[in-house]
């Protein structure tokens, strides 16, 4: 049994506006230190970013209308805590305490991941799906249900009808959809909003690829300062997880669909 969210619900909404700030710190330093939180529905999107770039409020406002719309915006950006900044002098350590899972994704959820993808290229507007073996429901916002039955026909499709979604039907916050980002990796800390060195960033997607490679479930923990983690340097693994967000295109395309 799994949920799969499309790039258009609002909590994705809420993701990919804490990850185009993230990449937008990228842009002014290599290893920046930033952590963002958004809560967004209801024509406000408010942001609270804690971080150690210059980030101005002139920066982040088309950011956040380019994806949530004409919404009227509140952002407060400090700095980092000077405790968690000096963690980060002259060496890249683990920016957080944690415990991580990386478990092989299941054919059902590879499935569904499929499936969402196909419908939201059809109608990229708020949607949520569920696959339970061979029950399969689907909600999609601003789509014809007839439209959607010819696709699957198998579906319970818009079980209270059709509707519209987005923001101004529900609010969006950051890091509430990880059980359709992560599958059944899902652990205590939430992937998006955060800059490389956070363990919940880099160890999470560590842990996941390890266990698509090798097949098995890996568990994880850490210190806030550990150096090495899995016997390796945490730099080691912050490179592993940088390769793999550059890949999907940065942090904001990384928020859309999470780690499959």
């Amino acid at each position: 049994m799994i949920e799969k969210v499309n790039p258009c619900h609002p909590d994705k909404i809420a993701d990919r506006i804490a990850g185009a700030i993230v990449d937008l710190a990228y842009t002014k330093e290599r290893d920046p230190k930033v952590a963002v939180e958004v809560l967004v529905g209801h024509g406000m999107c408010h942001i609270i970013a804690e971080t150690s770039c210059n980030i101005k409020t002139d920066e982040v406002r088309p950011i956040v209308r380019r994806i949530a719309g004409d919404v009227d915006i509140d952002f407060v950006c400090v700095k980092q805590d000077i405790h968690l900044a000096a963690n980060q002098v002259g060496k890249i350590r683990c920016g957080d305490n944690g415990i991580f899972k990386g478990v092989p994704l299941t054919k059902e959820q590879m499935k569904l991941s499929q499936i969402a993808r196909s419908i939201f290229a059809k109608y990229p507007s708020d949607g949520k799906y569920i696959l339970d073996g061979e029950r399969l429901i689907i909600c999609q916002s601003n789509a014809n249900t007839s439209d959607i039955r010819a696709m699957y026909p198998y579906a319970e499709i818009n079980p209270i009808g059709e509707w519209t979604g987005g923001t101004d039907v529900d609010t969006g916050a950051t890091n509430r959809k990880l059980g359709s980002d992560m599958a059944d990796s899902v652990t205590g800390g939430g992937l998006h909003g955060k800059d490389l060195s956070k363990a919940d960033v880099s160890i999470n997607i560590y842990a996941f690829l390890k266990a698509q490679e090798t097949g098995k479930t890996i568990e994880l923990c850490c210190a806030i300062g550990d150096e090495y983690v899995d016997g390796k340097p945490y730099e080691e693994i912050v490179e592993i997880a940088r390769q793999y967000i550059n890949a999907k295109g940065g942090f904001e395309k990384f928020a859309e669909w999470g780690l499959y």
